[in-house]
């Protein structure tokens, strides 16, 4: 009888609700509850997370598993669970499973289904599942292939604290908690934005008047793992002050786990093999194909297909004399051997040559081509290619009575409701050349099409009386399939007349870099705009972004890297965006009367352009094009209006240019912009027009300078002043100082003296 006694305790020891903190830390069994049953307390700590409290725990429940962790904000509380494998996996690849699931009880209630227990898994528990497998995949180490079980298993929910990011760090504490291999831990958060204000993991009802929706999984020392955010066209520099914050809170959580880990004297396993290609073995094949694969990678002329066939004819050659040398070796390092020589030539190209392997440079888009109208039957369609990437997207209405229906149990954990906008993304076998099953819906093509989704949702009216259904069938795929789909997306949404507020683009940045052998720090590193295929293969982040010439409207962002700094992020998200240096002195001149130039600037070209601070501009372009040709719109109506170095005090030759009733307009340098000298200015005696003193156009006149109005910028000269009888230098002009396109800003303005 003792053992239900024990358990009835166990149960009692992990109630959930008021006073839950307390009882955490209350043993389960007098002799300590370790994991498996070893000696040793149940561990709990609170850290505090966005002025809150978040509650980790281990050793008291699902003690068989590697590791597990319960964690707890509010009166939600989650249980993660990690089990792996100690004997290798015949797979090629790291076989992690990530299961995510919403219970009933959780919530407080019962399933509504004929059998009234939960059933298949519905996409929100499979997205959070992705979500959580792109946290923590980057961190296990290389050749890791061990069959791997990740369970999330909901313990309460209070319909205030959304489980899934509790999930994404309990995932991280009980893998951090188990002898299992993982250079973690990490800690997220989800960041919100209401009223202009960042909020860290906000309430249910904080989200649904956020106009940012942001998951940000960081690691230590501040650096980011996971991204996936969904935003109401977020201004660029908004977006990066809230991977900031986000970034920063993570570390409170991992700090946290640290000290469980420390506490408990955690010791990871030694694994029975690592499946690393020998040096040895990598550097024959390096002798034997090295030549023959750079040819390849620098032949510009391949398409993805013809490349594909020439690396693979190189692979069977050199895979046959590699068995001859090594009989001994298992295919497994003979093929990797391989993999590891034609990665880094392909990643060397791009860091050492600045090279890509269709001639393109690090920053250009691939073609582009647009059709709409496809099929007269269809409300819209349209057809999206870029480079040989090829995407058919059309558009379906229906009655309000279509939209899509959230069960109880979704709408009470995850508080998801009834939706009368949905994007359906398909990826067919035929699309890579491939052949496969057909039918059905995998994780991919949903996460894929959530990410379309989420991108096109803020530009949907609210009131739009019909449901729509977009779909998305990839035709041909070399290259972020999910961005073109909301290219694609957009233009049948217009084609079907949606009135949508803008039109939404996006593209797909990678990155390249090369790390320290002594620290395995990033040394160096390239991004790359509008990846291929092999490029996301071969690289090291894909880095999905999609908004309007307004904003980000969506963005996703994978690695496989265990970590990489912020700077590098923001540099991914400033890809397309230029910072621009106005002294106060041409302001005027740079925004024009009643803000003109400004306006025109952004309606010829597409760029949004924000002010940071009083001499510097922020432009955001949705394409590199857009952005060249602000450029060139900014130089022409500012080419007028460069500046030299003016001393204040000093005297200079000016150039009258025209006579007004109010005084003259000067130059003191040719290709300046006229100034006014006063009548006030011109003589010690009162004139009332500058005739008075027999001043002509092209005259020279001798003037003082002395400075800028600090109110509006204007030039203050004066010819007055000189008729004293002081002493004075006549200054010669050089030096000209300009505004500052996407360079380094200037730490002072001389023009503001």
């Amino acid at each position: 009888m003792a053992a239900p006694s024990c358990r009835r305790a166990a149960l009692r020891g992990c109630a959930i609700g008021g006073g839950a903190a307390a009882r955490w830390r209350r043993p389960l069994l007098p002799g300590g509850c370790g994991p498996r049953g070893a000696a040793g307390a149940c561990r709990a700590l609170a850290v505090e997370v966005g002025g809150r409290k978040m509650e980790l725990s281990s050793g008291k429940l699902a003690r068989f598993a590697d590791g597990s962790a319960v964690v707890q904000l509010g009166d939600t509380a989650v249980m993660v669970t990690a089990v792996s494998k100690t004997k290798p996996s015949a797979s090629q690849f790291m076989p992690l499973v990530v299961d995510y699931r919403q219970k009933a009880a959780a919530a407080g209630r019962i399933p509504t289904n004929y059998l009234r227990r939960e059933l298949g898994s519905t996409d929100k528990e499979i997205l959070t599942s992705r979500v959580i497998d792109r946290s923590i995949r980057p961190l296990f180490p290389a050749g890791y292939f061990y069959d791997t079980q990740i369970l999330c298993n909901l313990l309460a929910v209070d319909g205030v604290n959304d489980p899934d990011i509790l999930a994404i760090n309990g995932a991280s504490a009980a893998l951090a908690l188990s002898d299992i291999p993982w250079n973690g831990p990490i800690g997220a958060v989800r960041v919100g934005l209401v009223d202009g204000e960042t909020i860290i993991n906000p309430t249910r009802k904080q989200l649904s008047s956020s106009a940012l929706n942001l998951v940000v999984a960081g690691a230590p020392q501040n650096q980011v793992v996971m991204l996936e955010a969904t935003a109401e066209n977020i201004l660029q520099q908004d977006f990066c002050h809230a991977i900031k914050v986000g970034v920063k809170q993570t570390q409170h959580i991992i700090q946290g786990i640290q000290q469980l880990v420390k506490e408990q004297g955690v010791v990871k396993r030694t694994v029975q093999k690592l499946y690393v290609a020998p040096e040895e073995i990598v550097e024959c094949a390096n002798k034997l194909a090295s030549n023959k694969i750079y040819a390849v990678f620098t032949d510009s002329g391949h398409d993805k297909i013809s490349r594909d066939e020439a690396i693979n004819k190189i692979r069977l050659e050199t895979e046959e004399q590699l068995k001859e040398k090594f009989p001994e070796a298992e295919p497994y390092e003979i093929i990797e051997a391989f993999n590891v020589v034609s990665k880094d030539i392909f990643r060397n190209l791009v860091l050492n040559e600045y090279r890509r392997c269709d001639g393109r440079d690090l920053t250009s888009l691939r073609d582009i081509k647009c059709e709409v109208d496809m099929f007269k039957m269809l409300h819209g369609s349209a057809l999206f290619q870029r480079g040989q990437t090829q995407v058919l997207c059309t558009v379906t209405f229906d009655s309000i009575e279509s939209s899509v229906k959230s069960d109880v149990i979704s709408t009470a954990v995850s508080g998801i409701k009834d939706k009368n906008f949905m994007l359906h993304y398909e990826f067919p076998p035929y699309a890579t050349n491939e052949i496969g099953k057909v039918g059905g819906m995998n994780r991919r093509e949903l996460g894929h099409g959530a990410l379309a989704e989420r991108a096109l949702k803020p530009v949907i009216p609210e009131d739009f009386p019909f449901t729509i259904r977009v779909t998305s069938e990839v035709l041909e795929s070399n290259g972020s399939s999910s961005m073109a789909s909301a290219c694609g997306g957009s233009l049948a949404l217009m084609d079907a007349g949606v009135p949508v507020s803008s039109a939404v683009a996006g593209v797909a940045i990678g990155l390249i870099t090369k790390c320290s052998l002594e620290n395995g720090g990033i040394e160096d590193y390239r991004l790359l705009t509008d990846i291929l295929g092999i490029e996301d293969y071969y690289g090291d982040m894909d880095f999905k972004m999609a908004g309007t010439n307004k904003g980000i409207t969506a963005l996703q962002v994978d690695l496989k890297l265990p970590g990489i700094p912020i700077k590098i992020v923001m540099e991914a998200i400033q890809q397309a965006t230029e910072t621009i240096h106005v002294p106060l002195s041409k302001r005027l001149r740079f925004v024009g009367p009643g803000a003109y130039n400004l306006k025109k600037l952004q309606a010829q070209t597409g760029v949004t352009v924000s002010q940071l601070d009083e001499e510097t501009y922020s432009v955001f372009a949705p394409t590199p094009v857009a952005m060249h040709e602000a450029r060139e719109f900014i130089r022409d109506i500012c080419k007028d209006d460069q500046e030299v170095n003016l001393e204040f005090g000093a005297v200079y030759t000016a150039t009258i240019t025209e006579i007004r009733d109010s005084g003259v307009m000067v130059k003191l340098y040719p290709n300046m912009t006229p100034v006014l000298l006063h009548n006030s200015q011109l003589d010690q005696r009162k004139i009332k027009h500058p005739s008075a003193l027999g001043l002509e156009v092209g005259q020279e006149i001798q003037v003082k300078y002395f400075g800028r109005d600090p109110t509006d910028g204007r030039m203050r000269l004066s010819r007055k002043i000189l008729q004293s009888p002081a002493t004075t230098v006549l200054k010669t002009l050089t030096d000209k100082n300009s505004i500052v396109l996407g360079g380094t800003i200037p730490q002072s303005s001389t023009s503001s003296q």
